[in-house]
């Protein structure tokens, strides 16, 4: 691959100058470009924009093609749709006449739909093998992908793992009161109030926030 982004701030910025070269505004690209040199965070990004910029300007016209095709394969790799589809735009509006470039729309669909129904697989392991905490993360994934008929299909499953996961959380909370461990007890009653803003045991704990916060600064006193 010939870039990875860090961060989200990286990705942005990275993006940004990519859609400049890829429309052929190569003056506009370099110097969104040279402002990322002058700052040491953004140093090794800079550099690798810098190499992809020089090797897009001096390929032929499919050179530049492949480039750009080959980037949006690398953001269909890290899940990113909506940067991929906005590149697919821009390779169809520069390219409009290309083959390689009016297969992406279909390919971009076909490659959402596979990651999808790998999280489905993945969802429905974590629930069989009560993997509450694998089963949120995918759970949090997956709601970018259901339709509301799929999400209403999955509500008893999902329902199951939450509950599971808010009890586990409650027998921490209470084993951590118990032991007097203050420190824990504020740090999984803060996890239920934030999580389970709208359970019973949330509401509970936030009366006793304070009381806790006391607690748990006392014995690091």
């Amino acid at each position: 691959k010939e870039i990875v982004f860090r961060d989200s701030e990286q990705m942005e910025l990275g993006e940004a100058a990519l859609t400049k070269l890829h429309q052929h505004d190569f003056d506009e690209a370099e110097s969104m470009i040279a402002v990322m040199a002058e700052y040491p965070k953004y140093n090794e990004l800079a550099t690798r924009l810098k190499r992809m910029a020089e090797k897009y300007r001096s390929a032929t016209e499919e050179g530049r093609i492949n480039q750009i095709i080959s980037h949006i394969e690398d953001l269909f790799e890290q899940y990113l749709w909506i940067q991929a589809a906005a590149q697919i735009e821009n390779l169809i509006k520069m390219f409009p006449y290309s083959e390689k470039a009016k297969t992406m729309p279909v390919q971009l669909q076909e490659r959402k739909d596979r990651h999808k129904r790998e999280l489905l697989a993945d969802w429905d392991l974590a629930v069989r093998e009560k993997n509450t905490d694998r089963g949120l993360e995918i759970l949090k994934e997956l709601d970018l992908y259901l339709t509301p008929a799929e999400a209403m299909a999955l509500r008893e499953s999902a329902s199951t793992v939450f509950k599971t996961k808010l009890h586990n959380l409650g027998v921490e909370f209470s084993v951590a009161v118990a032991e007097q461990n203050w420190n824990k007890a504020l740090e999984t009653g803060r996890d239920i109030v934030q999580h389970f803003p709208n359970s019973r045991m949330a509401s509970e704990i936030r009366g006793k926030m304070d009381i806790l916060l006391e607690r748990a600064h006392k014995k690091k006193s």
